[in-house]
């Protein structure tokens, strides 16, 4: 078993998880609250399949993917208070998997209208760790 670590910014206590286990319980975090999961970027594979060709042979992540999803009501909210909030849309979940373990998490947004965003995304990686 790998060791999980929980990220919002910081680390907090490892624990054990699979990487398939904790990748299935962000996916389900998400869709049960009734998001839908646009695109999930595999920029882990991405970095291993391209390193050689920058001149890299370090592996970064074993595996390392992102699940971009948007919520319309609170995208209106926060785009209402600032249209500019756009810049924040879609929002990401992470899930990485290195030799010092599995880990998820997201960005963190700025003050403001941005922290029902980010309340959002801490509910999902919370839900997603819970399990």
């Amino acid at each position: 078993m790998k060791r999980f670590l929980f990220a919002l910014g910081l680390l907090a206590s490892p624990a054990l998880a699979e990487p398939a286990m904790v990748t299935f319980a962000v996916e389900s975090a998400i869709v049960d609250k009734g998001l839908v999961i646009d695109y999930v970027s595999h920029v882990g594979e991405m970095l291993n399949r391209t390193g050689a060709d920058v001149g890299s042979g370090k592996t970064i992540f074993e595996n390392a993917d992102i699940f971009l999803f948007c919520s319309a009501v609170i995208s209106r909210e926060v785009m209402e208070a600032d249209p500019m909030n756009i810049e924040h849309c879609p929002y990401g979940i992470f899930v990485t998997e290195t030799t010092d373990g599995v880990m998820i998490g997201h960005r963190q947004y700025p003050d403001g209208a941005m922290q029902k965003v980010d309340a959002l995304l801490r509910e999902i990686v919370s839900e997603a760790s819970a399990n």
